[in-house]
């Protein structure tokens, strides 16, 4: 009990159970000695109902599955202001996530999470049990994934958890866990909220309004509902953190290099403007200047560049939401649902990703009047572009949900039917400011470096110029830059149709627990992915800056069965299994998955259960039909660093460029890649020893294998290297593809190779994974007589042992220990209290905690060991609540978020060449947000 009260303590939210563990049509106490027994005339049975994680009606509240709930007056209560935000915060959403602090990132107009560290694709997200259709961006510029930002929190009913393998009932995706979004399906009164929010600090500002009805005619029901809400961005120069260079770092604030003459081989700054800056001290606000690096390296630059990015987007969300029944006759109900998106977003990635360089055109030009290989550099100011906000990247995203069926009884038997169809579609415009190749280089060549005066002396590779300087050091009009920038349109989409058809019957034939149950599952369908990207990104017209591309189709279908046998009073046995087949242009993909599940109540008040089954995931659509696409990093190039005498234990000493050579990757999509497999286990206990007060542990297992993963850059110039020097016959397999993934440019230095320009690396089935962990939830509820009721929720989860082995010839990596590689929380907690005093009022405290991470030094070292190496402490958020109902028709609310205003753990470990010191994967510096709501019932009493 000790280690039960610790785990919980340490500590989302389940449900409050106020009835035992055990209590369903078949339990009950034993009758007391003289007490007269019951009527069994006039016993009522329970009404049973279908819950997340099982396809069968029943009474029980908790079964094999763990199932973690929270209701919309929960997310409410504790300040969450959106779906994504509840499920952001809860206790088993340990991983690192990209968002919108995320500049440059592919979907930083997304909002999604990672359950207890696994990649984000490997959670099915469900709408009221049917599948939610995918984002058409790609997350990391690679993985279809879900979208929670669009999702109406006023038309929220609940939302329900279940963490671990579920596709021996759900199919493709559900490894790390399922996300079902139960929606409202009734009102009891025409209702209007309204809503404004700030932020202490400065941006963010939210407004947001909704209104529901429902009506009835006849055998005709319908709700609908609508929600429109504007939020402000908040800019980083909102934020003390991260309105310029770290103060606090291992070195001094050091501004950015925004007018910069630099040798790429040697590292020196040649200072070339005669005017000393004079000329550009009006840009970024008047912060630029004279600046002067250490070993006395001088340029033009400015402290406060960091700060004009967004840290949170603009947004403007409109939802439309209808619930339809006709009931034809008491056997038949036919049914409609429909729920629509639409969501604009703005945001700005910052002068970081705002410059004009000549290294992407040349490499390098030589200057014969300083005798070296040298680069320009010149960020673009806020006056040079008449503001950063007429520069904002805008995505626009189109989407619905729409299931049509009908579902009812076989006349007078216990066989019930749903027989639906489900369409969803999403349509996604992302129209990106960009920086146009021939205006820009026009611009410069004409006004700085001059006309190219042949081939540098030394390689004769590299372009000579003898440029004007002096014309670098100046302000771009803004007419210039508009002349040399323009707006990219790409356009992406997926559409998923499925035809689905369930029989169930909760009393199939009787066992000594009960009535056995049985559920059988028939779907069929298919799906799209489509992204089409700006022409221009791809064809160079576009200055520095490419893009993803792809698209295709597949048709599937899927058969699943459920039993649920209580085979004993104490014992039931939960008995599930899913066949799933997907064709892909010629070939069929298929796999099958199960589940063992079974429920051991020794008394009332506690149960034990356990599960065993297996789970998958097919390759996504864009793991099978992106195409061609381009990205850049960096790689050693061991073959030429060898034939310099360095070999790949003395990389570090190899000199530039091939110590760390920058390249040109492309990628594609495999139709020939297999399923994600996956074997998960949990076991775990229940115990409600009081009406009033529930307990649950349970511990997950998963075994992840055959993982889709781009084929390695590193190990590609590693065997390079190996082909070079004869280990490797270089007519065997592996030379020949290291020939065909490897472009070098041609040869320029006697003895050695051309350098790498491009690398192709497709997708393949090679990673594995595991993963154990604890999750943990306790809930009370305490009468304090006049003063009311107390309600109390905690929730843990501990991540226990996180591995991973990306290619089969590399080491199993602890992710626990090697902070490189992952940064994830190992564990979070969270809890809330309220008072409930009387009807009229409510008040709840939240409170969140981030366990520790590392630091930066940690992470960019994968060492903890090293100097200033180490973990950031824990990072706790308190959120608050209060509401007051004047009236039975009004309620009236204020909500404050992050009531103590906490920053991201400080760390000091960052340089003063930081701008976001802070891992904004995990961290975000929103700060104290409070919000003012108003809720009203037209005609309630």
């Amino acid at each position: 009990m000790a280690v039960v009260a610790a785990l919980a303590l340490g500590c989302g939210s389940v449900h409050a159970q106020s009835t035992p563990v055990g209590a369903s049509q078949q339990g009950g106490s034993p009758q007391a000695a003289g007490e007269q027994a019951p009527d069994a005339s006039k016993a009522k049975r329970l009404q049973a109902v279908t819950v997340t994680g099982s396809l069968i009606p029943q009474t029980e509240i908790e079964t094999a599955t763990p199932i973690h709930t929270i209701t919309a007056e929960e997310m409410k209560a504790r300040g969450f202001t959106t779906v994504a935000e509840a499920l952001q915060q809860s206790s088993f959403a340990t991983g690192s996530v990209q968002g919108a602090q995320t500049s440059g990132s592919f979907t930083q107009g997304a909002q999604t999470l990672s359950l207890f560290g696994l990649p984000v694709g490997f959670v099915k997200y469900l709408i009221d049990g049917k599948p939610m259709g995918n984002f058409p961006g790609l997350y990391n510029g690679s993985n279809v994934f879900n979208n929670l930002s669009g999702i109406p929190m006023d038309m929220v009913d609940h939302v329900d958890v279940l963490p671990g393998g579920q596709s021996s009932l759900y199919g493709s995706d559900a490894i790390a866990g399922v996300v079902n979004i139960v929606l409202k399906k009734q009102i009891d009164a025409p209702t209007i909220d309204v809503r404004y929010g700030w932020h202490k600090d400065g941006g963010g500002a939210d407004r947001r309004i909704s209104f529901a009805d429902s009506f009835s005619a006849g055998k005709f029901n319908l709700l609908f509902g609508t929600q429109f809400e504007s939020t402000q961005p908040i800019w980083g120069y909102d934020r003390d953190l991260t309105s310029q260079f770290f103060t606090q770092g291992t070195s001094a604030p050091t501004a950015s290099r925004d007018f910069l003459v630099f040798s790429p081989f040697s590292g020196q700054y040649y200072f070339e403007d005669p005017n000393n800056c004079a000329n550009v001290t009006g840009l970024f606000h008047g912060t630029e200047g004279k600046r002067t690096r250490s070993g006395g390296r001088t340029y033009c630059g400015s402290f406060a560049t960091p700060g004009y990015k967004t840290i949170t987007n603009s947004d403007k969300t409109a939802n439309l939401y209808t619930h339809a029944t006709f009931d034809v006759s008491d056997d038949l109900q036919l049914y409609g649902d429909l729920l629509y998106n639409y969501e604009e977003q703005k945001y700005a990635v910052g002068s970081g990703f705002t410059f004009w360089g000549s290294s992407i055109d040349y490499g390098a030009y030589y200057d014969p009047n300083l005798d070296d290989f040298v680069n320009l550099q010149r960020a673009f100011a806020p006056e040079d572009l008449g503001g950063y906000q007429h520069t904002m990247n805008k995505q626009y995203e189109n989407s619905y949900m729409l299931n049509l069926g009908a579902r009812g009884t076989f006349g007078q038997s216990n066989w019930d039917y749903d027989l639906g169809f489900t369409h969803s579609d999403d349509k996604l415009l992302q129209r990106g400011w960009n920086r146009l190749a021939g205006p820009m280089d026009a611009y410069f060549e004409s006004r700085v470096l001059g006309p190219q005066q042949g081939l540098d002396p030394y390689y004769g590779a590299y372009p000579v110029f003898t440029p004007d300087y002096a014309a670098l050091y100046q302000p771009i009009s803004v007419a210039d830059m508009n002349a040399m920038t323009t707006y990219t349109d790409t356009f992406a989409k997926t559409w998923d149709n499925m035809l689905r058809g369930q029989l169930t019957n909760a009393s199939l034939f009787p066992l000594p627990g009960g009535d056995a149950g049985i559920a059988i599952v028939l779907e069929g369908g298919n799906q799209g992915w489509s992204y089409v990207p700006d022409p221009r990104l791809l064809n160079g017209v576009i200055w520095g800056t490419t893009d993803v591309q792809g698209g295709g189709h597949r048709s599937r279908y899927a058969a699943t069965t459920e039993l649920k046998l209580p085979v004993l009073s104490q014992v039931t046995l939960d008995l599930s299994g899913r066949y799933d087949s997907y064709k892909v242009l010629d070939q069929t993909v298929s796999h099958g998955t199960y589940n063992l599940g079974l429920e051991y109540r020794p008394f009332q008040s506690l149960l034990l259960r356990a599960r065993y089954g297996t789970a998958f995931k097919v390759p996504t659509l864009s793991d099978e039909f992106q195409g061609l696409s381009g990205f850049y990093d960096f790689v050693p190039d061991f073959a030429n660093c060898a034939r310099l005498g360095f070999g790949p234990a003395d990389i570090g000493n190899c000199p530039a460029p091939y110590d760390n050579t920058q390249y040109f990757g492309q990628q594609s999509g495999n139709p020939k890649l297999q399923p994600i497999t996956a074997k998960v286990w949990s076991y775990g206990f229940v115990w409600a020893p009081l009406g009033n007060l529930s307990v649950n542990v349970d511990y997950l297992h998963w075994d992840i294998s055959n993982e889709v993963n781009t084929q390695s850059a590193l190990t590609l110039s590693t065997n390079d290297y190996l082909c070079d020097i004869g280990t490797l016959d270089a007519n065997s397999p592996t030379c020949q593809e290291v020939r065909e993934r490897i472009t070098r440019g041609a040869s320029t230095t006697p003895g050695l190779l051309g350098q790498i320009q491009t690398i192709y690396t497709p997708k393949v089935n090679v990673s594995n994974e595991q993963v154990n962990a604890i999750s943990a939830a306790a809930s009370y509820v305490q009468d304090i007589g006049a003063w009311g009721r107390l309600t109390f929720a905690v929730s843990y989860s501990d991540v226990l042992k996180h591995t991973r082995r990306a290619f089969p010839e590399d080491p199993v990596l602890d992710l626990l220990r090697s902070p490189f590689f992952s940064t994830d929380f190992k564990s979070k907690a969270n809890g809330s209290i309220t008072w409930t005093p009387n009807e009229q009022w409510a008040g709840t405290v939240y409170v969140n905690r981030y366990g520790r991470s590392p630091n930066n030094v940690a992470a960019t070292t994968n060492d903890y060991s090293a100097p200033s190496a180490g973990k950031l402490p824990a990072w706790i958020l308190y959120n608050a609540s209060v509401t007051y109902k004047p009236t039975t028709k009004l309620g009236l609310s204020l909500l404050v978020n992050n009531v103590f205003n906490k920053m991201p753990p400080l760390d000091r470990s960052y340089p003063g060449t930081s701008g976001s010191p802070y891992n904004d994967q995990n961290y975000n510096v929103n700060g104290r947000a409070m919000y003012l709501e108003a809720k009203y019932k037209f005609g309630a009493n």
